[in-house]
């Protein structure tokens, strides 16, 4: 039984409710409908903590996605999943597939500098200022990109880029 069937949780039945109806109007092939079913069931699976379901699930609907701006989306979430559980390196490679597909995603920007910015404070805490400085510069030119498209968000890294110089 799919997850969306199972689920207790109101917002996630009335979301449900809501998808399959659309699902029904909206011409989309059996393959599309699938792939949406398999991201919903990722989405709720991931909401709740269940990160290896929802690996699963957004693993199947990459599988049968094939609109690139929908599978950007999916791509997006197993990136998430990975930088939540500290498997940085999968992260980026999953935000650069989705940004590959999908390039005004502000918030893949957003996460790969936080990664990067993370990766330069460990640096420094080694004691190796050059290879944090590489990192911080990195984190510099994502989050430049992320409020491109999204001006007025990311207050905290346009202050960061004003403090450290990076802000042009």
């Amino acid at each position: 039984m799919p997850r969306s069937q199972i689920n207790g949780n109101f917002i996630d039945k009335t979301f449900s409710i809501v998808a399959n109806i659309l699902l029904r109007i909206i011409p989309t092939t059996s393959g599309e409908k699938e792939a949406f079913t398999y991201y919903r069931d990722g989405m709720s699976a991931q909401s709740e903590g269940n990160y290896a379901e929802a690996l699963q699930n957004y693993y199947e609907a990459t599988r049968l996605e094939i609109d690139p701006y929908d599978r950007s989306y999916i791509l997006y979430n197993i990136g998430l999943i990975h930088t939540s559980n500290g498997e940085h390196t999968k992260a980026l490679e999953y935000y650069f597939r989705a940004l590959e597909r999908n390039p005004f995603l502000p918030q893949a920007f957003n996460n790969m500098a936080v990664i990067c910015h993370y990766r330069g404070e460990q640096a420094i805490r080694q004691g190796d200022s050059e290879i944090a400085e590489a990192w911080s510069d990195q984190a510099a030119e994502y989050w430049k990109q992320a409020i491109s498209l999204t001006p007025g968000n990311y207050i905290e890294a346009h202050n960061w880029l004003k403090i450290t110089g990076r802000f042009e």
